[in-house]
């Protein structure tokens, strides 16, 4: 392969690594976040409640206010009744009174309302804060245990990320944006290798999404340095290193030499089988006819014939 196929497989290993070793980091983490958000919820839900409860707590005194209020009224009322001149003016009083004890009687049972609501938010923050409480210390408690694996892990991420961004930096400018779209695309596998099932035929595919690839796609990584991609998935192809030219590209066999015929040279090429078979060929060899009549079928082969009858 050129040099910009090899520096995208070294950027892609380097990247592979770096992202293995992040997900590592984020497992073994998982638990704190878990933890974290936990807190986070509890905090956010003691805040409400606390605010709800101040709002309560508000509209209580109000009441209560209200309450004191009229109940200030209510007397003064009292005491101007007592001073009434006649029976019309005491009647009068007599029905502001009862109509602010009514009134008074609605604000203490909405008081009564709100004071059950104060009670059940005092418990709700309570529970809420407890829950808290245990969340943190149960936090403390795993980092605690895991301070020194996640401290590990991140200095092994610290350790990749210059090869990987030393790689990155190496390469062209096109070469470098195709590759950092397909890793975002898909979670870092912005390559694949090409594979030959069938080592006998010169047949290539697509590792990644087992897409059949065009039969010179080893030649053109081989040989030149252009980006090839598949044409199912696009990622980028590259030739792996269990991949070599003898094991790729299937060579013409050598055509072995004929043997030589193990017959005589000039022996015939048919058989004789019988008798009848020897005494044609030999008189087709002194060029005169020859009679000849059937006869038994010489037993075993033997050459000599036996008398005419």
């Amino acid at each position: 392969m050129g040099p910009t196929n090899i520096a995208l497989v070294k950027l892609f290993s380097a990247d592979g690594e770096l992202r293995a070793a992040d997900a590592r980091l984020h497992e073994a983490g998982g638990s704190v976040r878990q933890q974290e958000r936990r807190i986070a919820d509890l905090t956010e839900k003691s805040r409400l409640a606390q605010t709800k409860l101040r709002e309560t707590q508000s509209q209580q005194k109000q009441l209560e206010l209200d309450i004191r209020a009229r109940d200030e009224k209510i007397e003064r009322l009292r005491q101007q009744q007592q001073t009434s001149r006649n029976h019309k003016e005491y009647q009068a009083f007599l029905t502001e009174i009862n109509t602010e004890k009514i009134d008074k009687g609605k604000v203490e049972d909405e008081l009564l309302k709100v004071m059950e609501t104060v009670e059940e938010l005092t418990a709700q923050l309570k529970d809420l804060t407890a829950q808290l409480h245990a969340e943190q210390e149960r936090h403390a408690a795993t980092q605690g245990q895991l301070a020194g694996r996640l401290a590990e892990l991140q200095a092994e991420i610290d350790r990749l990320r210059p090869a990987r961004d030393a790689a990155h930096g190496s390469l062209p400018a096109k070469a470098r944006e195709t590759f950092d779209k397909l890793a975002e695309r898909y979670e870092g596998e912005a390559m694949s290798p090409i594979g030959k099932p069938d080592r006998r035929t010169e047949e290539y595919v697509c590792t990644a999404c087992n897409m059949d690839l065009f039969p010179d796609v080893y030649n053109r990584l081989h040989a030149r340095d252009d980006l090839v991609t598949c044409p199912n998935c696009r990622r980028l192809l590259f030739i792996p290193d269990d991949l070599p030219p003898e094991l790729a590209i299937n060579k013409p066999k050598e055509r072995k030499e004929l043997k030589a015929d193990k017959k005589a040279v000039g022996a015939p090429s048919v058989r004789q089988e019988s008798a009848v078979d020897v005494m044609r060929s030999v008189a087709q060899d002194d060029g005169a006819p020859l009679a000849v009549t059937e006869a038994a079928p010489v037993a075993n082969g033997d050459e000599n014939l036996p008398p005419a009858a």
